[in-house]
């Protein structure tokens, strides 16, 4: 069994290390990470693991936010001295939650619950996590600018744009940022009333609509501030329904 641990506490880490070693003796822990900046990069870089050992608090922010990155493709267990994140840690249809500090049979049981999980548990787990964390009304996203991990206001995006299987965040102040959603997961959380999907390319933001322009066949072309790297075009069959959104504005 492979393992990885992500923990930024030096002796919570190597107490797990230790017991994870007693309960599972031929169990691989393939790294010890402690931040959300290290483990999205590891995550990244690296096949996932068969179990994750996640605490919830890290120095640089709430672990959760790793999701906002990175699809996880392995089971959870998250760990924490602070019992007020368990409704939230199941909210994400974690294995288990263990408290620290962390006990031998707290985590044998933890462990057993893993081994137990089917082929189609597994997968349905994966997806429920996906589906939570999508679901939620984000008022951020994490954006990765070199080594670093910065939060993205929604509020500062003008657009979005996908190309060349990329979605880019446009910003108010020309900045652009590579978003690890499609425009299809993007367009069930950001609110209706301040996005409106233009087409299978761009989802506009009200603040950056200059103005609009009569295109062919009776639809409309959306000007739009910072200038955007292609024409925006609104179907036919949709322009009603963006004008209607713009003027509700």
């Amino acid at each position: 069994m492979r393992a990885v641990i992500i923990e930024d506490e030096t002796a919570a880490a190597r107490n797990l290390q230790a017991l994870l070693r007693q309960v599972e003796p031929n169990v691989e822990i393939c790294a010890t990470l402690e931040s959300i900046a290290e483990s999205v990069e590891w995550l990244r870089a690296n096949p996932h693991p068969d179990v994750l050992f996640m605490d919830i608090h890290l120095a640089d922010g709430d672990s959760f936010r790793i999701f906002d990155i990175v699809s996880i493709e392995c089971p959870i267990i998250f760990t924490t001295a602070y019992d007020q994140y368990a409704l939230k840690a199941f909210s994400v249809n974690s294995i288990d939650y263990l408290l620290k500090p962390i006990v031998m049979q707290e985590l044998e049981r933890a462990m057993a619950k893993l081994r137990r999980l089917t082929p189609s548990e597994r997968q349905e787990l994966r997806q429920k996590i996906d589906n939570v964390v999508e679901n939620e009304r984000p008022r951020s996203f994490l954006v990765q600018v070199k080594d670093r991990i910065i939060p993205l206001k929604i509020d500062q995006v003008a657009y979005f744009y996908t190309a060349a299987e990329k979605v880019w965040a446009y910003t108010s102040d020309g900045h652009t940022y590579i978003i690890n959603r499609t425009l299809d997961k993007l367009s069930a959380v950001l609110p209706s009333d301040e996005f409106f999907r233009a087409n299978r390319q761009f989802i506009v933001s009200r603040r950056s609509v200059k103005d609009i322009s009569v295109w062919f066949g009776s639809r409309v072309a959306v000007n739009v501030t910072p200038e955007a790297p292609e024409r925006i075009v609104v179907s036919k069959e949709r322009s009603g329904e963006f004008k209607r959104w713009l003027a509700e504005g």
